[in-house]
């Protein structure tokens, strides 16, 4: 009887330490963070833990890991990662983010059509970078597209608009890397990426004497595509204008390309002035023929698939209506003729 009595005195001193330790909430009541590297074991993980006063005992993480194994839960793996633990939390609560991979990481988002100066601006609004750190290197970290553009100045054009989430200690050069390898991913599901000497029939628009399939002809192509227009139905008749004025030997006489050389030189002001319409800018698609030397912006997918399939028509010309609708014409005369129906609208 007397043993019986100590067996329960015990259990009850068992249960209630359980109880202490799994289910009653504790943790820092300020942000901490604990970084977990890849490899390491269950007891350097309750030691990292506890140490970060986000569980209170290593051993009760240790015993919780071993009951969860033979409970028929199975082998969990706990993943490695930055963990952010900003409230209390029961010990069940820690475990279970560690066995999801609930790691910190900080969101930047890059929409179609920023250019490097907005990914910069964005990166350092995260708090990640200095905007000038983030431009210098991705004009020195050129390497990353060499295969793509070899004689690239600039990242621009190869950093694919997405969401992204990145550890708080990420550098430029790791978040350049990947939204460069989301490029390579995204064009190859277009086809973008084939050897063009593996298919020397590929022209653009399939029109013999036009540009042959270039990787950074396209790019730049649908730079300018994404920043012309935000429909996607009209993406690929603009592509199919610049090609119709590139084959005529036209100039582009594109707004875009005019602003992203004064970005680049520092000088916009947020208005197009005549002086830099006769800038002598390789960018300045006024005062030169062909495409500009590289992107002006990073294009999504509806501008670069505009960009390997323009539109065939015999547009030259094209103006945004009162409406936002963008208006195609085939002559000079019709053109004049939108233009000044679009500021008649706006008067």
């Amino acid at each position: 009887m007397r043993l019986l009595r100590v067996v329960l005195v015990l259990a009850v001193l068992t249960a209630g330490w359980v109880g202490f330790y799994a289910y009653l909430p504790y943790g820092p009541g300020a942000e901490t963070f604990v970084e977990i590297a890849p490899g390491t074991g269950t007891a350097g993980i309750a030691r990292a833990l506890q140490q970060a006063g986000v569980v209170r005992s290593a051993f009760a993480f240790e015993a919780l890991r071993l009951w969860m194994q033979v409970s028929g839960h199975g082998a969990q793996t706990l993943k490695a990662g930055e963990y952010r633990f900003d409230r209390p939390g029961t010990l069940g609560e820690v475990y279970d983010r560690l066995r999801r991979g609930d790691v910190y990481t900080i969101t930047v988002v890059v929409p179609e059509g920023f250019n490097i100066f907005d990914v910069a601006h964005a990166v350092a609004a995260a708090g990640l970078d200095s905007e000038a750190g983030f431009l210098a290197a991705e004009r020195t970290h050129t390497e990353l597209i060499r295969q793509w553009s070899p004689h690239a100045q600039s990242l621009e054009g190869f950093l694919f608009p997405d969401t992204y989430r990145f550890s708080r200690h990420a550098t430029a050069v790791q978040m350049l890397a990947v939204m460069v390898k989301r490029f390579g991913q995204e064009a190859g599901t277009l086809g973008l990426l084939r050897s063009p000497a593996h298919d020397d029939e590929t022209v653009m628009n399939g029109a013999p004497g036009r540009l042959r399939w270039d990787v950074e002809q396209v790019v730049t192509m649908a730079s300018l595509v994404e920043r012309e227009v935000h429909v996607d139905a009209e993406r690929p008749l603009v592509a199919g204008v610049f090609e119709n004025r590139l084959a005529a030997g036209m100039p582009l006489q594109t707004d875009p390309a005019v602003v992203y050389a004064s970005q680049l030189r520092g000088t916009w002001t947020g208005v197009i002035h005549q002086s830099e319409l006769h800038s002598d800018s390789a960018y300045n698609t006024y005062a030169h023929t062909g495409l500009p030397p590289g992107p002006i912006c990073n294009p999504g997918l509806a501008a670069l698939r505009a960009a390997l399939h323009p539109a065939r028509t015999d547009y030259l010309y094209f103006v945004a209506d009162a409406h936002g609708a963008t208006r195609f014409s085939a002559t000079l005369a019709e053109h004049e003729a939108q233009v000044a129906a679009y500021r008649a609208g706006n008067r």
